[in-house]
């Protein structure tokens, strides 16, 4: 039997707490203040912020799971997608629901971190009743260091391979490489950090059923936590320089960049009217922008940037 709406909900708020839970515990100081809100045109959230931490300067752990009617670009991607039909654009509805996560630390040494995953409906409703048009899910987890840490790169993205090849051996390599060409800032022609993995529009099929895609994209949910605070630990203690305070604050500007022209979850949420407090959340408390920096030659700040590059093997030694 499918799993339910229902059911998918009620997993994505039990994630959401207990990321939460282990992010306070290896932090050791901050606690994520809870605000509950609604969307006039249907549904709602939670968003849980933990600011000025021990670790952990600006990070948000958000659930939400809205809905309403389908915004035109939509109507227009079903009929191509699907080849289903739909005589009427204003019978097709949209739910949306997932848990979305960018954490910025105050140390430069420790890697900035996004993931989301999320699942997602179109519906035809007519006279009341819905028929879904197309389900699908999508997520991911990628790692954005200020400055590259080979082993912590082998490290994250073993724990990514890992996960996925519990499921389906091409998973990695396919969601890697997806991660590779999503996650890149085109007119720096720079990937945004080492990547990770990254998938949209999963459906079931004759290999695997839509209840075993879940469970691989549950799995990426949990992974998180465990991936993440092993970086904490092990990183937060490194002394680091004004200087390294500086580059931090160039790299969270690639960030904001990246965010704000490419990012699809911030397009589709400022598209359908979401709200925007939550949806800038990902966007660091500082930034900066300097005018044509140039590293100084063989600093770790220029290796930092020789390896920001599209397919870069990170699980080799």
């Amino acid at each position: 039997m499918e799993i339910t709406r229902v059911e998918i909900v009620d997993w994505l708020k039990k994630l959401q707490n207990s990321i939460c839970e282990q992010l306070e515990a290896e932090d050791g100081g901050g606690k994520f203040t809870n605000e509950i809100w609604e969307r006039a045109e249907g549904g709602g959230g939670v968003t849980r912020i933990l600011a000025n931490g021990e670790v952990i300067e600006k990070g948000g752990v958000l659930f939400s799971a809205v809905s309403g009617k389908a915004p035109d670009f939509l109507f227009t991607q079903a009929q191509h997608s699907t080849g289903v039909q739909l005589n009427n654009k204003e019978n097709l509805q949209f739910f949306a629901t997932g848990v979305s996560i960018v954490i910025h630390p105050h140390s430069p040494m420790v890697p900035i971190i996004h993931m989301n995953i999320r699942y997602f409906e179109l519906l035809e409703v007519v006279d009341g009743k819905e028929n879904i048009v197309t389900n699908w899910l999508g997520g991911g987890i990628d790692l954005t260091p200020h400055y590259i840490n080979e082993e912590d790169a082998r490290f994250f993205h073993s724990q990514l391979k890992a996960v996925c090849d519990l499921h389906h051996l091409s998973y990695y390599t396919k969601f890697k490489q997806w991660a590779d060409d999503y996650f890149f800032i085109k007119h720096r022609n720079e990937t945004r950090g080492i990547g990770g993995i990254f998938f949209d529009r999963l459906q079931g099929n004759a290999e695997m059923p839509f209840n075993q895609q879940i469970n691989f994209w549950k799995d990426v949910g949990e992974i998180f936590a465990p991936i993440y605070t092993k970086l904490m630990h092990r990183n937060k203690f490194i002394a680091y320089t004004e200087k390294n305070k500086q580059w931090q604050l160039l790299r969270r500007g690639r960030y904001v960049e990246f965010n704000l022209v490419y990012d699809k979850g911030t397009q589709f949420g400022l598209q359908t009217n979401g709200r925007v407090e939550s949806i800038l959340m990902s966007l660091p408390k500082f930034a900066s922008w300097e005018y044509n920096f140039i590293p100084e030659k063989n600093s770790t700040e220029e290796q930092t940037l020789q390896k920001l590059a599209k397919g870069y093997n990170w699980l080799v030694d």
